[in-house]
């Protein structure tokens, strides 16, 4: 973590400076605001962490609560999760107060004792490899406290306006400031059903399935329903069941299937129950089910392991649906190249789906994590509106994954146990291996755009498929001898990251292909670097530069790299020194090796905010580089 730039700063590094004109909070509701999130959900709350932290974008998140959540709801942090929020900082955070998932356990019926269950199989959660991150269980309300925290410390000290809901918005496309009309409604005591209006520049729903601003701009969400009521309790419990502390999925033979999943704290865990069939035109209401009826399931199930619940912490009961929106924002089809667009949804009100395979908080803030930077870099002058085109053409594709996985899954759990005699191990164990990569948030892979590159030279480094996440490897940062993960040196600030992978011989010397270019990067008139950073700016401030050596940090010297790569920032113009990196040859973890970059030419890797991997050039492709930049939106 780097801070004290601009001077000495004492106290906590995460507390930003505060920008100038705060939002009195005593006053009344501005007139007009940049940025309208509808929703203080996982979606609504990263995007609005991210917005927070530019100190020139005024956002504003109603939320028609009246407090935080506290319990409930979500619960599953995938490893792209994890990866996401080491960005934010705070994954540190979650790991430590979280349960890990490492193993998963399946339990089908025992052909000697049908009405009883026996475990038939365990397999390890996340495969080797896959990620530096472990797959999490953590309280929804945890998370959100989190990304509350980053508001808070931000420069805007953005706070939630509880007690305020969407209620309807009007969108004027001939209006160039504040074309979005917003009525909001109040919700507090002694308040309720109040309306005031506010202008716009941007209005972003997730205010989940029953979205307001969807309704508002002629979405509607399409799918299907399983007609399948299951409950869901977090409880404390005492219980002889081998398994309270793995996640494990448990099919019987004529009572249904539990997903028992431990929570953090050592004690809580949650239980997802079926219950019963519904009839086509039932709604789970219509049923009457309540805690009860979860727990007595849960015991039937169980059998001939006990179950005596102490405390029940929390329950629902609902109705497993996959449903996906017709439109992400408000830009009808026939217009997209005249116009762009205004409001746009994330979360559940553009996507829903079982919490089977534990998805749907994750990629809700998939959504987020994605528009952030977008939205940041248009309100900031950075990149042209046309950009925020790409959110719905990137994350309507990853939501129908989803939905279409989720539909499969999610069948497959709540189905009858089937007679897997003659196979190694049940089906349900070998449809959860086939579909790991899936289920850790990995698949997610953007098509060619003027965002994603085409891939012409992915052989150049392999393991870093172009449109897919950066795969994070051990390096040893060269200033301190500091071991790390490379992928650890993405904030979630906005910024491009251009990662040089030097070639066999190179060690920095002037006219190895390092050195040259980084001087290309440093002054060439067509260099990206030199054509979007701004003359009062650092040179950093849009696209970080950052290189890899083959050699070991001892043999390789700091102080003679090239100037862009130690480079003087700041008002008082303090060195960087954290811009170099070396394979981990100590650790045997040589980051050349594990993702398969060619160690004879070496290459370039350029990664976009969000983490992904954008494009693969060759370390002499000026042009390329030059050509890839100017073709991603970005402005002076």
């Amino acid at each position: 973590m780097q801070f004290h730039l601009n001077g000495f700063r004492p106290g906590d590094p995460d507390v930003q400076a505060p920008a100038p004109d705060l939002r009195d909070r005593s006053a009344p509701l501005p007139e007009t605001i940049d940025v309208l999130i509808a929703g203080c959900g996982p979606a609504g709350l990263c995007l609005a962490a991210q917005l927070s932290c530019e100190p020139s974008i005024r956002t504003m998140i109603v939320e028609p609560k009246l407090a935080p959540m506290e319990k409930g709801q979500a619960d599953g942090i995938n490893v792209r999760s994890m990866e996401m929020f080491q960005a934010f900082g705070f994954a540190d955070k979650v790991k430590r107060e979280s349960v890990w998932i490492n193993e998963t356990t399946f339990w089908s019926p025992d052909p000697e004792n049908p009405g009883q269950i026996r475990r038939v199989g365990r397999v390890q959660d996340v495969a080797d490899g896959l990620s530096e991150m472990p797959h999490v269980l953590i309280n929804q309300a945890r998370v959100h406290d989190l990304f509350l925290d980053v508001m808070r410390n931000s420069p805007t000290r953005l706070e939630p306006d509880y007690g305020l809901m969407v209620a309807d918005l009007v969108v004027d496309p001939a209006a160039q400031d504040y074309p979005v009309t917003v009525t909001l409604e109040h919700t507090s005591p002694g308040r309720e059903g109040e309306r005031e209006t506010i202008r716009a520049r941007y209005v972003i729903g997730c205010d989940g399935a029953r979205s307001a601003v969807r309704q508002a701009i002629g979405g509607a969400l399409h799918g299907d329903t399983a007609h399948q009521a299951w409950g869901v309790m977090d409880i404390l419990a005492v219980t002889d069941f081998p398994d309270y502390r793995m996640k494990a999925i448990i099919q019987s033979e004529g009572e249904g299937t539990i997903l028992f999943l431990p929570r953090e704290g050592g004690y809580l865990v949650r239980l997802y129950v079926e219950l019963d069939k519904l009839a086509d035109n039932e709604r789970v209401a219509d049923r009457g089910m309540g805690v009860d009826d979860i727990i007595a399931k849960a015991k039937r199930i169980l059998a001939p392991h006990s179950l005596e619940v102490k405390e029940v912490v929390w329950w629902s009961i609902y109705e497993i649906g996959h449903r996906l929106t017709d439109r992400f924002d408000d830009v009808p089809a026939d217009q997209a190249s005249t116009r762009s667009p205004r409001v746009m949804l994330a979360g559940d009100a553009c996507h829903t789906h079982s919490p089977k395979a534990g998805q749907g908080m994750n990629v809700s803030m998939g959504d987020a994590f994605n528009l952030g930077w977008k939205m940041r870099a248009v309100l900031t002058g950075r990149a042209a509106p046309a950009l925020l085109h790409s959110y719905t053409a990137e994350r309507r594709a990853a939501a129908k994954s989803l939905v279409d996985f989720d539909h499969r899954w999610s069948r497959m759990v709540g189905s009858r146990a089937e007679d897997d005699s003659e196979s190694a191990m049940p089906r349900v164990q070998r449809e959860f291996i086939a579909n790991g990569e899936f289920t850790a948030g990995l698949t997610v892979c953007y098509e060619a755009s003027p965002l994603t590159g085409s891939g012409q030279h992915q052989s150049l480094a392999p393991g870093f498929p172009i449109g897919k996440r950066l795969h994070s490897a051990p390096v040893i940062r060269l200033a301190d001898a500091m071991p790390m993960q490379l992928g650890h040196a993405i904030d979630a600030d906005g910024r491009w990251r251009i990662f040089v992978f030097a070639g066999q011989d190179d060690s920095g010397q002037p006219d190895a292909p390092t050195a040259r270019l980084c001087q290309f990067l440093e002054a060439a008139e067509t260099s990206p670097v030199c054509r979007f950073t701004r003359p009062d700016e650092d040179i950093d401030a849009v696209i970080d530069v950052r290189a890899v050596f083959q050699q070991g940090f001892r043999d390789l010297d700091c102080s003679s790299m090239p100037s862009l790569l130690r480079p003087h920032k700041g008002r008082y113009g303090l060195c960087d020194f954290e811009k170099v990196f070396c394979a981990d040859l100590k650790g045997g973890d040589d980051i050349f090796a594990m993702r398969r970059i060619d160690r004879s030419q070496g290459c370039m890797v350029v990664v976009r905010p969000d983490q992904y991997v954008a494009e693969i050039l060759p370390l002499d492709d000026y042009e390329g580089i030059a050509d890839f930049f100017e073709g991603s939106f970005l402005l002076v």
